[in-house]
């Protein structure tokens, strides 16, 4: 496994069904359950993109759960 010095890979930043992010190898084929999110680059660079997109850590169907108890709890509460 190279360092990150001698890392020289181009990777892409992929993503799953639960909008949680990842990066692959470009050359390698994206592995079932994710799908690309359009950016290829450095390690480095992958990862800062990965920190500016991914900035809600909970799984979508958590977040989902969450507005929906939000929104039967402001119903409810009057």
């Amino acid at each position: 496994m190279p360092t990150d010095e001698q890392d020289n890979l181009t990777y892409r930043v992929v993503v799953n069904h639960e909008e949680q992010y990842s990066i692959w190898a470009a050359d390698r084929e994206i592995p079932p359950g994710w799908r690309d999110a359009g950016k290829t680059g450095t390690k480095d660079e992958c990862l800062a993109h990965i920190e500016q997109a991914w900035t809600d850590m909970r799984p979508l169907s958590l977040r989902r759960q969450m507005e929906q108890a939000e929104g039967n709890g402001a119903s409810k509460g009057g």
